[in-house]
Order: structure tokens, then C-alpha cells, then sequence
């Protein structure tokens, strides 16, 4: 992995915490951070918080909204646990996978390439989370209920600014202008009419970033983030296998992860497409000091993918020497 750098040092941001009140360290950090950001060619969203709710939050457009992409399958492995904890769905149920709901992924719709696919809940919330598996998050999205009984669970725990309108499938589908039938079938149709579509798929498309659905403002999508992790949205047992599976997470490396110190504990789900590039989830800081939810969204860039991810670790490094070092500061 690379080791990538901030234009001002990061002893300098520490520096500056410690040596002035806590309104100042804010002061400082949120100056680095819309530096930071600035340099992202497109908008950029930002929420983090304490999830003990002391201290101040670092804000940045956390109130505007944002395509979420596929950070939208927090709310789907959420939705999915209240069912186990309804006992209407038990982790070990095993759901029918069929080829006509194959959505291009990383896991099933390329390595199960046979009929008589079933898998149990638990692995598929394993494959959503872990390796953003579209298939897997669109037979979850269907024993949730669909997209607008995932929304109702995320009114349930009092997140508005957070919506869930379609399946992966219809969210590409939508951002493609794919045709209707079978998603192979489709995708196949719309390579062949147009053989830079997986191109356009890297960069921002105005209908899509304008669109209202599927879309979640930082504070709403750390909101909800905050009720999960701290026991409040679901049970302790759904709790625990949620945050463990987000601590397994695969695609985020070079995002929120990618400039903290190694030994970091980072629970978080990715998201991207067009000119969205995301990352949400939840940084444990060490020695006892807590813990921190941080959002990051990225709309409407043209950069290139790795100086988007780029920017979201900058802005994830600022965040955590921020509130390790004032609560430091704070504790003297």
C-alpha cells in the first residue's frame, strides 16, 4: 500500500490542537479538511463524530445530500438483522440465489456461475459487506422486505436525510439507461451498443448525482452508523455480527483505513460509482480512547479513482489525530 501524505504535516495539525482550546483545535482541523477536500475536483461531504457524543463534531456539507452507491447496504444488513431479531429470519436460512437475479459483483454472479445457488443469510450478509457483492445485496434488499420497507427501518430508528429506493440492479440499470429484461442479458445489450459504457461507469453523470433517490446526507449515514454501533438500532447479538463482518470489509483499503496507524481497528462499507467515491463506518482510537463514526462522500468528480480514495484518507487522518489529540488536550 502507498504511503500517502498531507500537504500540511500532520505534526503540524497536532501541534495546533494541543496548543490552543478545543475551539480552536476545531477551528484547525476543519480548515485542514476543506483544504483537503479542495483538492477533490467535485463535492465533498464530511461527518464525525464521538460515539459517546462528547466533544464536537466535524463538519463539512454534512446536511446536503449525496448518491450513496453502495454504502446504502448498511441499511440493508440493518433492516435484515431486525428480522432475525423478529425472529421472522434466522442467520442460518438459507435464500434461493437464481441466475436471473445475478447482478455483476465480485463473488457470485462470477465464480457461481451454475444454477442451484442458496445461500444462508449470515453469508450473504458476509459477501454485501465484505466484498460489496451486488447479488447478495439484492436478495438481502428482498427478504428486507425491498427498498421501501429498508427506508422504514431507517425512519424506525429517528435517521431522516437517508433514503433507500432501489436495488443495486436498479440503481445501475438506472445509471447505465440499461434496457429492461434479465441484468446479464441487459448488460450484455448495453456493452454491445455502447463499448465505453464500463468507462462511463468512472465518471459522474449529472441525472444521477441530481437525482434524489437512493441518496443520504453525511449526518444522516453517520447517524445511523451511531445507533448501530452503539447497541441502539439492534440487539446485542446482531450488534456484534454486523460490526465484526464491517471489520472484515475488503474494498476500503486505501479509503478510511489507508493513512491510520496499522494496528487500527476500522469497521466501515464502501461506495462507488460515476463521480462517487464513499466511505462510512466507524474508527476505534487506541489506548481506551473511544471510538469515532466517520462519513465521507465524494460527488461529481472527473479525478482519477486513486486521487479520490486519496482525498477520503487525508480527510479520515485528519479526523483521527483531531479527536485523539484534543481528548488528549481536553484530559490535562
Amino acid at each position: 500500500m502507498s504511503i500517502l501524505r498531507l500537504a500540511v504535516p500532520i505534526a503540524f495539525l497536532v501541534s495546533s490542537i494541543l496548543a490552543a482550546p478545543s475551539d480552536s483545535g476545531l477551528t484547525t482541523v476543519r480548515t485542514e479538511i476543506q483544504r483537503i477536500a479542495s483538492a477533490a475536483a467535485g463535492e465533498v461531504g464530511v461527518a464525525a463524530w464521538r460515539l459517546d457524543g462528547h466533544g464536537a463534531r466535524v463538519l463539512l456539507n454534512a446536511d446536503e445530500a449525496f448518491p450513496m452507491a453502495s454504502t446504502f447496504k448498511i441499511a440493508v444488513a440493518g433492516a435484515v438483522l431486525a428480522k432475525i431479531d423478529a425472529g421472522t429470519l434466522r442467520l442460518e436460512t438459507l435464500l434461493p440465489v437464481d441466475p436471473a437475479r445475478y447482478v455483476e459483483s465480485d463473488v457470485i454472479a462470477n465464480a457461481l456461475i451454475h444454477p442451484g445457488v442458496s445461500l444462508s443469510v449470515h453469508n450473504l450478509l458476509e459477501l454485501m459487506l465484505t466484498h460489496s457483492d451486488n447479488t447478495a445485496t439484492d436478495v438481502l434488499t428482498a427478504a428486507a422486505g425491498g427498498p421501501a420497507a429498508v427506508t422504514a427501518w431507517v425512519r424506525g430508528q429517528g435517521v431522516t436525510g437517508l433514503r433507500v429506493d432501489r436495488d443495486t440492479a436498479g440503481i445501475v440499470r438506472d445509471f447505465f439507461g440499461m434496457p429492461t429484461g434479465m441484468f446479464s442479458e441487459a448488460l450484455a445489450t448495453a456493452r454491445k451498443s455502447d463499448p465505453k459504457l464500463d468507462e462511463r461507469g468512472n465518471h459522474p453523470n449529472a441525472a444521477f448525482d441530481n437525482d434524489p433517490r437512493d441518496t443520504s446526507t453525511p449526518n444522516a449515514m453517520a447517524e445511523l452508523l451511531s445507533k448501530i454501533f452503539t447497541g441502539h438500532a439492534l440487539s446485542p447479538s446482531s450488534t456484534k455480527a454486523l460490526i465484526e463482518t464491517m471489520e472484515r470489509c475488503h474494498t476500503g483499503d486505501d479509503r478510511i483505513r489507508a493513512r491510520l496507524p496499522a494496528a487500527t481497528t476500522v469497521a466501515d462499507k464502501t461506495g462507488t460509482l460515476g463521480g462517487s467515491v464513499n466511505d462510512a463506518g466507524v474508527i476505534t482510537l487506541p489506548n481506551g480512547k473511544g471510538q469515532i463514526v466517520c462519513c465521507v462522500f465524494i460527488k461529481k468528480s472527473e479525478l482519477p479513482f486513486a486521487a479520490r480514495e486519496k482525498v477520503i484518507a487525508d480527510i479520515a487522518r485528519a479526523v483521527y489525530d483531531y479527536f485523539l489529540f484534543a481528548d488528549l488536550a481536553q484530559s490535562k
